[in-house]
């Protein structure tokens, strides 16, 4: 029987414990709050020339730029989205340089804050000004924010190097796919679980985990059979990882990332807007997205809310 894959696509990934991700998952752990201090191979050279704009700035309201700071809540264990650094605790990735970007253009301290992906949302408006964390236009995530696109991504299944199980997108009935809490990834397995179900097949054995380094890890180490990501973190486990790791199938569900502001604060959602817009007309968000390899995913017009392209 074939299955066609529903809508899938949040954020998970390896980042720098990929690289050692059986070794040193510990390595991959979250700190309260990191400053921007990254070295030149840690984020791309053209964050660092990006200046102030007074009226993007100054659309920002009160609540956001009282204390001098972006602060951004942000999942670090989803290369190369955002991982941590050498250091152990700066957040960097892609969506990190954008978000530094975007603090550059309000006057703002950048304010990277680590959390489990899961507990992002809820705390966006009183712990963090936004979230970003490889959020994707999920429409069953309307009422938890407002949603303002900068990037395409895709969804992507990972198995052990050489498929031991022969696996493919239509036969994962009875195997067990790995997951990250919280992610649309979670709900695509689902689907696919209840439609194994409906068929008389065996349900999927889904393992949901909080930190996407466990669950490539899991793979990798063959406790799971395969695992489901976003596909720029999925293809970056595979670069990093290749001698344990292969890509199962291409990419499907193309769909929107956004950056998360509070439920109804409008006034800062067109900040956000006004800012993504900025670094895409500039060129600066193009040389971002190359420094990390990303490029395929990019986008010409930040959007708030915009559903429309959702697979």
């Amino acid at each position: 029987m074939s299955f066609k894959v529903s809508k899938a696509v949040k954020s998970l990934l390896v980042g720098v414990c990929a690289a050692a991700m059986v070794a040193s998952v510990a390595a991959c752990g979250t700190t309260d709050e990191s400053d921007d201090s990254t070295s030149s191979k840690s984020s791309a050279p053209v964050t660092n020339s990006v200046k102030k704009d007074d009226k993007i700035a100054a659309m920002l309201p009160d609540s956001i730029t009282k204390d001098g700071k972006f602060t951004v809540g942000v999942s670090a264990d989803y290369a190369p989205a955002e991982f941590l650094d050498k250091d152990g605790k700066t957040p960097i990735g892609y969506d990190m340089d954008i978000a530094k970007s975007m603090a550059a253009i309000f006057g703002l301290k950048f304010a990277p804050t680590s959390a489990e992906f899961d507990s992002i949302m809820p705390g966006i408006g009183s712990k963090y000004d936004v979230g970003v964390s490889g959020f994707t236009m999920d429409p069953n995530r309307k009422d938890a924010g407002e949603f303002v696109s900068f990037l395409n991504v895709g969804a992507s299944f990972v198995v052990q190097k050489g498929n031991p199980k022969k696996l493919s997108v239509d036969n994962l009935c009875g195997h067990s796919v790995a997951v990250q809490t919280g992610t649309v990834h979670e709900t695509t397995v689902k689907n696919l679980s209840q439609q194994c179900t409906a068929a008389g097949k065996k349900a999927i054995d889904i393992q949901s985990m909080k930190e996407q380094t466990v669950v490539a890890t899991n793979v990798a180490t063959g406790k799971a059979d395969a695992f489901c990501a976003d596909s720029p973190v999925s293809g970056y486990a595979v670069k990093q990882d290749g001698d344990k790791l292969e890509l199962l199938g291409k990419a499907f569900n193309m769909t929107p990332e956004a950056v998360v502001v509070q439920k109804n604060d409008m006034q800062t959602a067109k900040a956000v807007q006004a800012a993504l817009q900025k670094l895409m007309d500039d060129g600066t968000y193009m040389k971002i997205l190359k420094f990390w390899g990303d490029e395929s995913g990019a986008i010409k017009q930040a959007k708030i809310n915009d559903y429309s392209d959702v697979k």
